[in-house]
């Protein structure tokens, strides 16, 4: 069997639109859609300002003389290298945690802003956007769904070592790479992928500028192995490769390769209704189905059953006390007493810290890790303060979440009416999504050039 590299080299770099399932290309628009949506409600979040500063400050500023040479900060207007638009774009997109999942992977904050930045700088026509998408979901997908189940749990989170491979394959893609210059691109990001969950336990925002970091680095990887980087070829499978440092198990190279054009990752990605981790999602609809049956009746008690790598995700567990929106957006206690009590989760609800009666509830609702309880599941049962017991199973799959482009659009417009953007926004992605293979790259920083005080974050984030 040949390296892994050189076979998810040889997949990958050959998508193009014509030979990709019409299936695999329309979820990528949805993908992109989503990713450039949520982006736009994210702006008055504060996160991309910080992370705008520091690439700045590494990268300096380019003007407009320098076209060619620089992207855009979106949603500010100034620019700077294509690696430092990769750290502040991908803040942006991040900053609600209402971006996709792959698995445990949020790929569309990686991949998105890298793409759009490498085409806006000259790197690349917007023709091969689409087919570079789908190379960096399909190259990181395939890594994270073998191989989570134990990196996880290590303490190593998906987006940033699957995210890393991933932003490589794009990047690699894009600039349409021979396979062999491809594998190194692929082989140099197994080398700088890393990245652990602790900020989730915690609640601090490490975890808000890894993508960017790991966007940045995949770019890197692609990059050198144009310039010729001599590459490890067994960087993956190795017995000081990727999987064993990050996973300690072997990895079976013929299953993954036989897997190749069969399981699609990015058929597998799902959208978040709700701005709280992927994991709180169904937990959140359940809560929402619960409070509908209390018909005004106080909950006293709760206890939660979902699937122990869920549960035992970094921060899933906390009860606080609660200190900033990586906290609460975290905790499944959190999330269902938020829900119970006040209904579906805003980014008001998820940065309020001092609900007397949120609060009051957290430290009465139980958590029981099962292994019974499918992942993307959860059983709960509310005890009510007058004696009544309410009983909510709900069981879904990613399908359940992966919404077509109308579900996607009518999502991120429900969003942009809370976080006030302009309805013309929405609809210049919406074309440019549209319009792919063709249209202009400028559509999409003209569209973040419309919004509203984009410097001034307007959330109060932390305590």
């Amino acid at each position: 069997m040949t390296a892994f590299a050189t076979e998810l080299a040889r997949f990958v770099g050959r998508f193009d639109l014509a030979s990709l399932p019409p299936e695999v290309v329309e979820k990528a628009r949805a993908c992109l859609l989503n990713a450039y949506g949520v982006a736009l409600d994210c702006h008055d979040t504060p996160y991309a300002p910080v992370a705008r500063a520091a690439a700045l400050a590494m990268d300096g500023e380019r003007h407009e003389s320098d076209r060619k040479d620089g992207a855009t900060l979106l949603g500010d207007g100034r620019r700077t290298s294509v690696g430092g638009a990769c750290l502040a774009n991908s803040a942006l997109f991040h900053g609600r945690a209402q971006e996709d999942s792959c698995g445990a992977a949020h790929f569309g904050t990686i991949l998105a802003p890298l793409l759009t930045a490498m085409i806006e700088a000259g790197h690349a026509p917007v023709s091969r956007l689409l087919p570079a998408l789908v190379a960096g979901y399909e190259a990181g997908g395939a890594l994270e769904q073998a191989f989570a189940g134990a990196t996880t749990p290590g303490g190593f989170r998906s987006s940033a070592i699957y995210g890393t491979v991933a932003a490589a394959a794009a990047a690699a893609r894009l600039l349409d790479l021979d396979e062999a210059r491809f594998a190194a691109a692929l082989s140099n990001a197994a080398s700088f992928a890393g990245g652990v969950l602790q900020s989730f336990a915690d609640g601090t925002d490490e975890w808000r500028y890894q993508v960017g970091l790991v966007a940045r680095n995949g770019l890197v990887a692609a990059e050198l192995a144009r310039a010729g980087s001599a590459s490890a070829p067994h960087a993956f499978e190795g017995k000081s490769g990727f999987v064993k440092a990050f996973a300690r198990a072997d990895m079976d190279v013929a299953a993954l390769v036989r897997a190749f054009g069969r399981d699609w990752a990015i058929l597998r990605t799902a959208f978040k209704p709700y701005p709280v981790c992927a994991f709180n999602q169904t937990p959140v609809i359940a809560a929402l189905a619960l409070r509908e049956q209390l018909a005004g009746r106080t909950p006293g008690r709760a206890r939660v059953r979902m699937n122990p790598y869920e549960m035992g995700y970094a921060g899933m567990d906390s009860k606080g006390p609660f200190h900033s929106v990586s906290g609460t957006l975290m905790s499944i206690p959190f999330c269902i007493a938020a829900t119970l009590v006040r209904g579906s989760p805003t980014m008001r609800m998820m940065t309020t810290y001092d609900d007397a009666a949120v609060n009051a509830l957290v430290p009465n609702i139980e958590l029981v890790p099962d292994s019974a309880v499918p992942t993307l599941s959860a059983v709960i049962e509310v005890e009510t303060q007058d004696g009544a017991r309410l009983v909510r199973d709900e069981r879904m799959t990613a399908r359940d979440y992966s919404y077509g482009r109308a579900e996607v659009s009518a999502m991120i417009r429900r969003i942009g009416v809370e976080q006030n953007v302009p309805p013309h926004a929405f609809d210049a992605i919406e074309r440019f999504v549209e319009d792919l293979p063709g249209g202009r790259i400028e559509t999409i920083v003209e569209a973040f050039g419309a919004l509203p005080r984009a410097n001034a974050p307007q959330i109060r984030l932390t305590a």
